[in-house]
C-alpha cells in the first residue's frame, strides 16, 4: 500500500524516540481538502483508531485512516534534508499535478471519495 524509505524511517524512529508516548504510536498521514491545488498532506504522531490501516515497514509505523486510504494506495513516504527545506515528502502516483511546495495535489480521478473530515 504504502512504501517508505530508509531515510524516513529512520527519521520517523528518531522522532518516536523524542517524543515519547506509547509503544502503539507512529506518524498519522492524511489528505484533506485544501492548499493550492485542491487537496493537501497532513501529518501527525498519533495511535491508530477504529478502522486505520497500519503499516509497518523498515522499523516505522504509518497510520492511515480510511477516508485518506484512495488517495494514498501506492505513495511513497522520503524524508529530504535540504540546504533550503528538511521535512517528509509523499510521492503520490494518485496525483496528476502537485504544487510548487509539494504539499498539496490534484487526484487523478475527481469522483474520488471526499474525507468526511481532517484526521
Amino acid at each position: 500500500m504504502i512504501q517508505v524509505t530508509q531515510e524516513a524511517a529512520d527519521q520517523l524512529r528518531a522522532l518516536l524516540a523524542a517524543n515519547p508516548g506509547g509503544e502503539r504510536r507512529g506518524l498519522r498521514l492524511a489528505v484533506e481538502r485544501g492548499g493550492c491545488a485542491g487537496w493537501q498532506y497532513s501529518m501527525k504522531l498519533d495511535e491508530p483508531g477504529e478502522g486505520d490501516t497500519v503499516v509497518e515497514e523498515a522499523g516505522a509505523r504509518i497510520i492511515i485512516g480510511a477516508e485518506s486510504e484512495p488517495f494514498l494506495r501506492e505513495v511513497r513516504l522520503d524524508f529530504k534534508d535540504d540546504l533550503n527545506d528538511a521535512g517528509f515528502r509523499v510521492d503520490n502516483p494518485n496525483a496528476v499535478r502537485s504544487c510548487g511546495c509539494g504539499t498539496s495535489f490534484e487526484p487523478v480521478s475527481p469522483t474520488t471519495p471526499e474525507p468526511s473530515h481532517p484526521t
